[in-house]
C-alpha cells in the first residue's frame, strides 16, 4: 500500500512537470478536481438554503398561521370557553384559542384595502400564535376593545400611522342568509403593526373578540372557529382529525397542510431536484477522472512495464492508479467542502449586502420571508462527501484495471 502511495505521488508529480509533453492529461485531471469542488460547494450551499427555508417555515410561518382550525360553516360555535378548555387537555395539543374570522375592508381617508379580519381573545391568542414577536406598538396580547392591529403592507397602502383612526367595513348577511346587506362600519384606533414579511403583512387585521362578537350580533359565548397549536406540526392533520372527534359541533377541519402545504411540498421538491442535478454534475466531474487516468495509463505504459518486470504485483499497479484518482477527488471534496461551508454560513449576509448594493430584493413580497435563510446540517455534508467518493472510486476502477493488463513483453519489445 505504501509503495502504491509512493508511485501515485511520483506519477502525479511527473504529470504536472512543465516539460511534460502531454500536458492535456494534467489539464483534464485538474478540470475534474475543479468540477468536483464546484459541485460539492454548490450542493452544500443549496441544501443549507433549503434547510433554512424549511426551518423558517416551521419556526416563523407555522408559529403564526393556524396549525389546526375547526371552522363552523353555518351557525357559530357556542360555549367556546368550555370547548377550548377541553381541547387544551387533548394529547399532542399545546394550546387552543377561539376566533371569529371574516373578510372585510380597511379604510383610511379615501384609501381602501381588502383584509382578513380576525377577532381574537388576547389572553388566549399567545397560546397558539407567536404573532407578538412580529408586532410593533400594541401587541395582540394587549388588544383593547377599540384597537386594531394591521399588517405593514396594509398600513403602507392606506398611508396610516399608529394612533390614526381606521374604519373597518364588515359585511352583514340577512337572517335568511340569501342576501348581502350594507356593510357595517366600525371605527377603531390603529394600535399596532405586524412586520413579518410575506402575505400576512398584506392581509392580516386583528381586533378584539368582543368587538367582533358585537358587530356580528353574537353573544359572548359564540365564535366562528377554534384554533389549536400542536407539538409536531408535521403530524398536524392526523392530530386535527383525531381531536376534532371531541367537538360536538358541525365544523370543517383544517390544518396548515391545506393553506401552506403546497409551499412545504415545493421545498421538498426543490431539495430532490437539487440532489439529482448537482449529483449529476459531480458524477460528470468524477468520470472526467476516467479520461485523465486512461490517457495517463497509455502514457505511462513503459513505466508500468518496468515495474512489472521488477516484480510489482497487479494489485500494486491497481492501487497506484486508484489512489491517483482518489487524490484528485479528495482535493476537490476538501476544497469544495470548505468553500461550501464558508458560503453557507455567510449566505444570508451576502444576500443582504447584494440586495442593498442593487437596491432590490427578489424575495420581497413573494415568500413568507424577505431574506435568504441558511441552516448547515452535518448530515448533508456527510452524504455529499460519501457519495462523491463512491463516484470517484467507481471512476477509477476501469482505468486502474486497464493498467494491470499492460504486457511488459509487448511494451518493452517495441
Amino acid at each position: 500500500m505504501l509503495l502504491s502511495l509512493f508511485l501515485s505521488e511520483r506519477f502525479r508529480a511527473y504529470s504536472g512537470h512543465k516539460d511534460e509533453k502531454n500536458a492535456f492529461v494534467s489539464f483534464i485531471a485538474k478540470a475534474s478536481t475543479v468540477g468536483i469542488l464546484l459541485g460539492v460547494a454548490v450542493l452544500i450551499v443549496a441544501l443549507s438554503v433549503i434547510n433554512g427555508f424549511e426551518q423558517q417555515l416551521v419556526h416563523r410561518l407555522l408559529s403564526v398561521v393556524p396549525q389546526v382550525e375547526y371552522v363552523a360553516p353555518s351557525r357559530p360555535i357556542a360555549n367556546w370557553a368550555e370547548k377550548v378548555e377541553r381541547l387544551q387537555h387533548q394529547p399532542h395539543v399545546t394550546g387552543a384559542a377561539p376566533f371569529i374570522a371574516v373578510n372585510g375592508m380597511a379604510q383610511f381617508k379615501s384609501q381602501l384595502k381588502a383584509v382578513e379580519i380576525r377577532g381574537v381573545e388576547p389572553s388566549y391568542e399567545g397560546n397558539v400564535s407567536a404573532i407578538n414577536q412580529f408586532t410593533q406598538g400594541t401587541l395582540v396580547s394587549q388588544l383593547r376593545t377599540n384597537d386594531v392591529i394591521l399588517g405593514q403592507q396594509i398600513v403602507k397602502q392606506l398611508g396610516a400611522n399608529i394612533g390614526d383612526t381606521i374604519t373597518l367595513l364588515i359585511p352583514k348577511i340577512s337572517e335568511q342568509g340569501k342576501s348581502l346587506l350594507a356593510p357595517k362600519r366600525v371605527t377603531l384606533t390603529l394600535a399596532g403593526i405586524i412586520e413579518m414579511g410575506g402575505p400576512i403583512d398584506s392581509t392580516a387585521a386583528f381586533i378584539h373578540l368582543k368587538k367582533a362578537q358585537s358587530v356580528l350580533g353574537y353573544d359572548n359565548s359564540q365564535v366562528t372557529g377554534l384554533r389549536l397549536s400542536v407539538d409536531d406540526v408535521f403530524e398536524a392533520h392526523q392530530i386535527a382529525l383525531r381531536v376534532g372527534q371531541t367537538i360536538s359541533d358541525y365544523v370543517y377541519v383544517s390544518s396548515w397542510f391545506r393553506t401552506q402545504g403546497s409551499l412545504y411540498q415545493d421545498i421538498q421538491m426543490v431539495r430532490t431536484i437539487v440532489y439529482i442535478v448537482v449529483f449529476l454534475i459531480i458524477a460528470v466531474a468524477s468520470f472526467n477522472i476516467v479520461s485523465s487516468l486512461v490517457m495517463e495509463v497509455r502514457e505511462k505504459q513503459g513505466n508500468i512495464a518496468i515495474l512489472k518486470t521488477m516484480g510489482a504485483k497487479d494489485s500494486t499497479i491497481l492501487a497506484t492508479f486508484v489512489m491517483q484518482g482518489l487524490t484528485q477527488a479528495f482535493v476537490g471534496v476538501l476544497l469544495g467542502t470548505l468553500v461550501g461551508v464558508v458560503l453557507a454560513l455567510n449566505i444570508s449576509e451576502l444576500f443582504t449586502w447584494v440586495s442593498h448594493l442593487f437596491d432590490a430584493n427578489p424575495l420581497e413580497g413573494v415568500y413568507f420571508i424577505e431574506f435568504l435563510p441558511s441552516k448547515l446540517v452535518l448530515s448533508d455534508i456527510g452524504i455529499t462527501v460519501i457519495v462523491t467518493f463512491i463516484l470517484a472510486v467507481l471512476a477509477t476502477i476501469y482505468p486502474a484495471w486497464q493498467a494491470t493488463r499492460v504486457d511488459p513483453a509487448k511494451v518493452l519489445g517495441n
